[in-house]
């Protein structure tokens, strides 16, 4: 894009709840069952019925506000929006417009570094509102005919709405990333785009640099992907900067997108507020907020993930790339922190270990693909892991006393995973345990130098080349059966060599 124009995007965040029950129904509801199973009169809108509220979505909804540090009003209310479309089966839909549940807060993002293991700038995207809904049902297109699914209507949806604080496809993607972190790890939502837990609405507009006026904005619906949010706002602020480069105006529109052509194209004019006739909704009394109630969840507002970076990089001395995939995981960060407190003095240790190796099993035996786009936070299960904490920290304790090498530790690790095993206790079945013998370890280095075959690179380290020094490490090994520590080998030699 031409440097002389600048992105304005702001977005509209669609998040189904993690609770038991609809929003205003006793319905349960989850994912896959059969067309039309989880529904119930009130979900139908049946003559006679009456919405009741869902107190844990409710509860939900004031959490993620406490997790963003949003204001949490002392009363909040519902309004009917009317429209008419087949997955509505009320004709209307039961949201929040005047008062909604949470007002203001922010999100830190952070975004690409310029290599995969740098820090990335960080930013902050502030949060206009997040209101409380209830979800549509599903329309299924096939030939001349449509099919709808009323499994999905009333499950409780909470839109969270931006400022128009975005300025790339990249910050668009991090401000997702960031946030579904901070659902996932609060225990508000899972976040599983797949499942449609997840769905986006990105507003598009363009400017040129310098100007303070924003633009005619485009809004582009049900974008059910990081990526397709991603590709939609390159496309998208592509065209409007043709168009006007063009000559032509903007329309405010309301847009679709096809992700397998990575085209957007036009749904309809867009509509404004009175386009849909609000007014309260009669059934649904105004809800007052206890401060009680928000203390008391106060108290399950988790460590926001880019401040417990910061700690692991500052008080635990982890590299960033270690510290930045543990947070992803509120769990495996928690493992994390366990492990530490068995073997204090190996932070970054443990921290490689649990980020790699562990990591990557967890990854193997779940058949999860992790880092991708479409599951930024890291899916994985350590309820089945039979490594325990502190038997890692007991790994990563034998290495740093030098009982087991590297290269052993990470056979130990292997049978570990798979037995449950302590290190320990496999070094000794193994008899893994390394050969820290000085006097031992002296003579056979000596009897190693002596040996001819070995002249020319004793020749070549004495002459400066240092990795000459390795081409001796390998007769030594040999001889101890692999035992010996290879640390004091090193030194040995360098000893010795002069």
């Amino acid at each position: 894009m031409s440097d002389a124009w600048e992105i304005v995007i702001g977005l509209e965040v669609h998040v189904q709840l993690h609770t038991r029950a609809k929003v205003f129904a006793s319905a349960s509801w989850g994912f896959g069952k059969e067309p039309n199973e989880q529904v119930d009169p009130v979900v139908l809108g049946l003559p006679g019925t009456l919405p009741v509220v869902n107190r844990e979505a409710v509860e939900k909804a004031i959490l993620f506000g406490l997790v963003v540090d949003a204001e949490i009003p002392e009363q909040c209310a519902w309004d009917r929006k009317n429209y008419f479309y087949p997955d509505n089966p009320k004709n209307y839909q039961l949201t929040q417009k005047d008062f909604p549940v949470t007002m203001g807060g922010k999100v830190e993002i952070e975004l690409p570094g310029a290599a995969r293991n740098i820090m990335g700038e960080h930013k902050w995207i502030r949060i206009h509102h997040a209101h409380l809904e209830e979800d549509v049902g599903k329309l299924s297109h096939s030939g001349s005919g449509s099919l709808v699914d009323y499994n999905r209507a009333g499950v409780p949806l909470l839109e969270i709405v931006t400022e128009p604080d975005l300025r790339s496809a990249a910050e668009a993607s991090a401000f997702l990333n960031a946030l579904v972190v901070k659902l996932t790890q609060a225990g508000v939502a899972d976040c599983d785009m797949e499942k449609g837990q997840l769905r986006c609405d990105a507003n598009v507009s363009v400017r040129r640099v310098g100007d303070t006026q924003l633009g005619t904005r485009t809004e582009t619906k049900n974008l059910n992907s990081i990526s397709g949010v991603r590709d939609c706002i390159i496309y998208e602020s592509k065209r409007q900067i043709a168009q006007i480069e063009a000559g032509n105006k903007i329309t405010q529109e309301t847009r679709g997108w096809n992700a397998e052509m990575s085209r957007g194209y036009v749904l309809r004019d867009k509509e404004d507020a009175h386009d849909y006739r609000y007014f309260p909704d009669p059934d649904i009394p105004t809800l007052k907020i206890s401060r009680e109630t928000v203390n008391r969840l106060k108290k399950h507002v988790p460590e926001a993930p880019f401040d417990r970076q910061r700690r692991y990089i500052e008080k635990l001395n982890l590299p960033y790339t270690a510290a930045s995939v543990l947070i992803a995981d509120k769990a495996l960060a928690d493992w994390f922190e366990t492990a530490v407190a068995a073997h204090p003095t190996n932070a970054a240790g443990i921290a490689n270990w649990a980020a790699n190796d562990l990591l990557r099993e967890l990854s193997a035996q779940s058949g999860t693909e992790v880092g991708s786009d479409e599951t930024p936070a890291v899916k994985i299960s350590l309820d089945s892991c039979l490594i325990k904490p502190a038997q890692l920290a007991g790994l990563v304790k034998l290495t740093d006393e030098g009982v087991i090498s590297k290269q052993q530790a990470k056979e130990v690790f292997t049978e570990m995973f798979s037995t449950g095993k302590d290190a320990l206790a496999i070094v000794e079945a193994k008899g893994l345990r390394q050969n820290s013998d000085t006097g031992e370890l002296e003579k056979i280095v000596a009897e190693v130098i002596a040996d001819p075959a070995v002249a020319k690179s004793i020749a070549e380290y004495r002459a400066g080349n240092e990795k000459a020094i390795n081409a001796l490490k390998g007769p030594i090994m040999k001889r101890t059966q692999g035992k010996a520590n290879p640390v004091m080998i090193d030194q040995l030699l360098r000893k010795l060599l002069g």
